[in-house]
Order: structure tokens, then sequence, then C-alpha cells
């Protein structure tokens, strides 16, 4: 009797009390348990990530690069067509003078029969014979015109030079569910050829809950944040730092921070 006595007096203290008690009991089911989020589904639709690093710029670094080492080139074999050239005629000049030096040490030495003009027999000059080879020399020597030839290479790096601005796949893995949670998809590390990279979940399905994280995580458990989760279902992107080494962090986690919880984890391999 005394008890319900009481709570007759005091019905508005016992009345004010219940209504806190429901009001703690609702933050903390819904603002922080979050019961709601198994229950609610938050869908997404991204386009592909768009790179802010100009992949122009990779272009013109590219091209000013090819410019210069086919200028190089260029420059090179004009120089080995015009030193061939010059040193070919200096030499045959050389060898005619050194040629006609010794046909007239050969005419001095030898004795002018003046007596017996009828018994000299002809014979074949051998130095007049030398100096006509000499003579023909220079067009057999013909490298000086063979040498622009060599400027083939320089088109060659251009055409193996990977496309500038190109969007890649350098790094995928797909997810599985952890801890009785279910999660599906791809994930996927996009690449334009600068340092600039993105995650992309694709096709992508997660049990829904609160405060979702996506995390690449290493194999002694050290991670990397990335941010929320933008929804549980469907395409989206996250940024990943540029000093972050994928292969150290290839875990790709779908993480529940207030819990500790893993929802589910896909491997990155390389592409």
């Amino acid at each position: 009797m005394a008890i319900i006595n009481t709570i007759k007096a005091n019905k508005l203290a016992f009345g004010l009390a219940g209504v806190v008690g429901i009001g703690i009991l609702a933050w903390l089911a819904f603002g922080y348990f979050g019961i709601q989020a198994a229950f609610t589904d938050n869908v997404v639709a991204e386009d592909g990530p768009v790179f802010t690093e100009s992949a122009a710029a990779v272009e013109d670094t590219t091209d000013t690069e090819q410019t210069a080492e086919t200028e190089a080139v260029e420059e090179t074999a004009e120089a080995e067509a015009e030193e061939p050239a010059d040193a070919v005629i200096p030499a045959a000049a050389a060898q005619q003078e050194e040629a006609t030096s010794d046909l007239d040490d050969e005419a001095a030495a030898e004795p002018v029969v003046e007596d017996a003009p009828d018994a000299v027999e002809v014979e074949s000059d051998p130095a007049a014979e030398e100096t006509a080879a000499v003579e023909e020399a220079p067009a057999e020597e013909a490298p000086a015109e063979e040498a622009p030839a060599e400027e083939a290479p320089a088109e060659e790096p251009a055409e193996e030079a990977a496309t500038p601005g190109e969007i890649v796949t350098i790094a995928s893995g797909s997810f599985s569910s952890l801890n009785g949670y279910s999660v599906t998809g791809d994930a996927l590390v996009l690449n334009n050829g600068t340092e600039q990279r993105f995650l992309r979940f694709e096709n992508f399905v997660s049990d829904n809950g609160p405060d979702l994280k996506v995390y690449l995580r290493a194999a002694n458990g050290d991670f990397v944040s990335l941010g929320d989760l933008s929804g549980n279902i469907g395409d989206q992107n996250y940024e990943i730092p540029v000093d972050v080494d994928l292969s150290v962090f290839s875990n790709v986690e779908i993480w529940c921070e207030r819990f500790t919880a893993g929802f589910g984890v896909a491997t990155l391999s390389a592409s």
C-alpha cells in the first residue's frame, strides 16, 4: 500500500521519468545502434570517377619528350651523314697524291732505253691502274648517303608509348561476406596514367548498418580509411591517397566502426 500511495502522490515525477527513459531507449536504438539501417537501403549510382590531374598535361609532357628525342636523333643522323662525306674526299686526294708520288719515283728509278725502242714491249702501267682505282674509290665509299636510314628508330617510341589519359584498371577483386553479413560486387582500382587513383565499386550490394566505412587494410591489421560508405547498394567511387601502397593495403573492407565488425572484404590483385 505504501508503494501505491507513493506512486499516486508522485504521479508527475514518475511520468516525467518514464518519458525520459523512453527517450533514452529510443536514442540508443535509433541514434546509436541505428537499428533502422537494417530495414532501409541507401541506393547510389555514381558514374566513373573524374580525374582532377589533367591528362592533357601528361600528353604535353610526352609530346615534348618525344619531340626533343626526335630532334636529337635527326641532328645526330645529319652530323653522321656529313662527316663521312667530308672524310672521303681528303682520303681519296691523299691516296691519289701518294700514288702519283710513287709513279714519279718509279719513273725516276727506271733507266731510259734510247737505242732499242723497238725492243720495249708495251706493258700495263701498274701506277696508272692504281690511280684509276683510287679515282673509282669515292664511288664505292657511299656510306654518307646511307646514314639517314638510321632515323627510323625515332618513330618507335611514339608507337610503343601508352595513350596518355586512358583510364585503365590496375587492380581488382570480388567481395566476400564476413561475420554473417552479406556483401557482393567488384572492387576496381582505376588510373589514368597520373599518380591519381580511384577505388570503384561495381554491382555492389551490402547489408546496411550504422556508421559503415570503407577501409584499405593490411595483413597486419593496419588500415587506411577512405571515408563513409556512400550507399549499401550501387556503383560508387573513392579516391586513394597517393602515398598508399596497394601491395601492402591490399584488402578492401566494409567496416562498421560503431560495433567494430567487418561486413565484407575484397582482396585486390594486379590486373
